[in-house]
């Protein structure tokens, strides 16, 4: 009977350190949405405002749909953050969510870009 009951115990412990882990993760993507997001569109706005040419136009049109293609999900907003410095791996290492950012790129990794040719070329010489 004292082992059921210590099972059921550990058991207990597991669940609920499942939930404590759920819990972070859950706020580390709240806190992508609000203030990483902000930033990031900033920072693509203010891009595209400074490479405008000619035969880049970066009108209203392809604003919307930059805008949209970087912040449709939570791993392509963690990624635009990481690719324009927004943030760096330390902070995520100083935050205590480098974990959670590695599981959301895995969990949502159908939805980050591509590699460009030249960056497979690059890796694969």
């Amino acid at each position: 009977m004292e082992i059921i009951a210590t099972l059921a115990l550990l058991s207990l412990l597991w669940l609920s350190w499942q939930l404590v882990k759920a819990k972070r993760f859950t706020r580390f993507k709240q806190h992508i949405g609000s203030e990483l997001k902000e930033q990031v569109i900033a920072n693509i706005i203010e891009e595209l405002a400074l490479t405008r040419s000619e035969q880049l136009p970066n009108n209203d049109c392809h604003q919307t749909a930059t805008l949209l293609y970087w912040t449709q999900y939570k791993s392509r907003i963690l990624h635009a953050a990481l690719q324009r410095e927004i943030i760096d791996q330390q902070w995520l290492i100083d935050s205590g969510n480098l974990r959670n950012a590695q599981h959301l790129f895995f969990i949502e990794r159908q939805y980050l870009p591509l590699p460009s040719q030249s960056d497979a070329c690059i890796s694969s010489s």
